[in-house]
């Protein structure tokens, strides 16, 4: 029997097979749960369904987390397969390219900063607030993906590491927040891999290749080891565990200097 047999997910955020969201769906499938997906517009449409397909679901709906009627509408659309949620997973994050290159405050502009967080972390409560109506008399987990430079300044990474910042406040918060109803809510720290998103950071090559010689491990970590930690986070095996961001980046958070 699987960690989370018996569960019912949705993943927020998958948009290619090299994204840490197909690893955490891979993962959770593997240990039983039901998924559902959604996608951000009708360009992706194809390619999630085809994703899901490879996980027995036939659950996908459309999401632009800008859209408060479309968070909305994705809890309303689940609700007419399922009468209950478990898993909320949320891998969304955005800036304007033109915020992740120099120096941080010579690129920063309002704008900017306002679209990062309002995709990067208000999203994640925006989400968890629509779900909770689901997850109500469950034992409900919500995740989210963060990285080091919400606590590191790293090159590039600018605004973003800002709004990673606010998400792992917003973690803390919601965490308190849902606590009461049963809810648990983490998020996973990873270590840099080559996603469509990350792709948008310049220099990721260099990031790759400082944690391969830096990294306690030696080595990057994968997207089935984020999936795996993630299942874990997610099943009653975890169940006093909330409020809390869990590294899985081959120990390179814990290195000082070499």
């Amino acid at each position: 029997m699987g960690l989370l047999e018996g569960k019912r997910g949705l993943i927020v955020g998958v948009a290619s097979n090299r994204s840490i969201a197909w690893g955490i769906a891979k993962a959770m499938h593997r240990e039983g749960a039901e998924l559902a997906f959604t996608y951000q517009n009708d360009k992706l449409r194809d390619r999630v369904e085809k994703f899901a397909s490879e996980v027995n679901s036939e659950i996908t709906v459309p999401c632009d987390v800008a859209s408060d009627e479309q968070i909305q509408g994705v809890f309303e659309q689940i609700d007419n397969y399922w009468d209950s949620l478990d898993i909320l997973v949320h891998s969304v994050a955005y800036a304007p390219r033109d915020q992740l290159e120099g120096e941080y405050l010579e690129s920063l502009t309002r704008e900017g900063f306002l679209t990062a967080h309002e995709i990067s972390s208000y999203s994640f409560s925006a989400l968890g607030d629509a779900a909770r109506p689901l997850m109500k008399g469950r034992n409900g987990a919500m995740l989210t993906l963060s990285y080091i430079g919400a606590v590191r300044a790293m090159p590039n990474y600018n605004v973003m590491g800002v709004a990673k910042a606010s998400l792992e406040a917003n973690v803390r918060y919601m965490a308190a927040s849902l606590g009461p109803e049963n809810i648990r809510v983490n998020a996973i720290s990873a270590g840099p891999i080559r996603t469509l998103a990350a792709s948008g950071i310049s220099g990721l090559k260099d990031f790759l290749a400082q944690v391969e010689k830096n990294a306690p491990l030696r080595r990057n970590v994968t997207i089935d080891e984020v999936g795996n930690v993630a299942a874990f986070l997610c099943s009653d095996y975890a169940s006093a565990i909330t409020g809390e961001i869990t590294y899985v980046d081959c120990g390179y958070n814990a290195i000082g200097m070499t």
